[in-house]
């Protein structure tokens, strides 16, 4: 198992696109990652866009990013929840620094942008936040998956087999 001893913060909040939460999740710890779903409060119960609930582990508060080695940010509304949080922005520009692994798909570019992370880093995500990504200083493409370095970004769920792939390969350092 290729990602073994390898540990990944999912962050979780309501409204979250309910296969880009559980799909990395599930792919990850196939290969052998611990994935920890961490949330705003600890042990709370978060409810998906479409029904499917994901209890958090852990608050933003009880963890410190330099514990883990990537990072998963959900679609959906979530984001722009997610983004509003300090303790997120913190965790993100973190892993952004150590250049370790961040996976952002459809509109989790939110919270890339609110990190302050993507100028002149090649993205894509949902067309819908083309504007925002680019304004951001990004470089966007309507691509199912693209990889600058260790940002790994996709657009939808219907991408979501090669987005994990590409993440799980960052992850274990094959790019």
């Amino acid at each position: 198992m290729r990602l073994k001893d390898k540990k990944v913060i999912a962050l979780v909040e309501n409204e979250f696109e309910d296969l880009e939460l559980w799909y990395p999740i599930l792919r990850l710890q196939e290969e052998g990652a611990t994935v920890d779903l961490v949330g705003q409060e600890a042990n709370k119960q978060y409810i998906g866009k479409y029904g499917v609930p994901a209890q958090s582990a852990y608050a933003f508060t009880d963890i410190k990013a330099e514990n883990y080695d990537a990072i998963l940010v959900p679609g959906g509304w979530a984001p722009d929840k997610l983004r509003r949080y300090p303790e997120v922005l913190k965790m993100v520009q973190h892993m952004d620094e150590k250049k370790k692994p961040i996976g952002q798909i459809c509109h989790a570019g939110w919270v890339l942008i609110s990190a302050n992370i993507l100028q002149g880093k090649k993205v894509t995500s949902t067309p819908g936040i083309k504007d925002d990504m680019t304004n951001a200083g990004a470089i966007w493409s309507d691509e199912a998956v693209v990889t600058d370095g260790h940002i790994v970004s996709s657009r939808r769920p219907p991408d979501l087999p090669p987005y994990v792939k590409a993440f799980a390969d960052v992850l274990a350092g094959q790019e």
